[in-house]
C-alpha cells in the first residue's frame, strides 16, 4: 500500500456522490482518516459521527455550499468532516421535557 492510499479511510453510503472520491462498484467514500479521527474528537459516538457525515454529504451533493473553505481535493466526506471539526455542523440538540 501506498503511502498516499494509507490516508485513506472507506465510508459505507449507499448513493454514488456526484463529487469525486467515490469508488465505482464498491459503495464508498474515500475519506481522509486525519479528518475522521479530529471529527470522532468532537463527535465520540461513531453512530451519530456517521450519521451526521450522511446526512451532510447528501445535501452537499444535491447542491448545498459548503461552510467552510474548500479546494478541488476535497470530497463531499472531507467536507462534511471539516465542517464538523470546525464547529460549523452539528447534531441536533434533543431538550428533555
Amino acid at each position: 500500500m501506498s503511502e498516499e492510499g494509507s490516508n485513506i479511510v472507506d465510508f459505507p453510503d449507499t448513493e454514488k456522490p456526484k463529487k469525486s472520491g467515490y469508488q465505482a462498484g464498491t459503495g464508498s467514500i474515500n475519506m481522509r482518516s486525519d479528518l475522521v479521527v479530529a471529527a470522532s474528537k468532537v463527535i465520540p459516538e461513531p453512530p451519530v459521527l456517521i450519521n451526521l457525515v450522511s446526512s451532510r454529504v447528501k445535501q452537499l451533493n444535491l447542491g448545498r455550499s459548503p461552510l467552510v473553505e474548500t479546494d478541488h481535493r476535497m470530497g463531499a466526506a472531507d467536507i462534511a468532516l471539516t465542517e464538523i471539526i470546525e464547529g460549523k455542523i452539528s447534531p441536533a440538540e434533543f431538550e428533555e421535557e
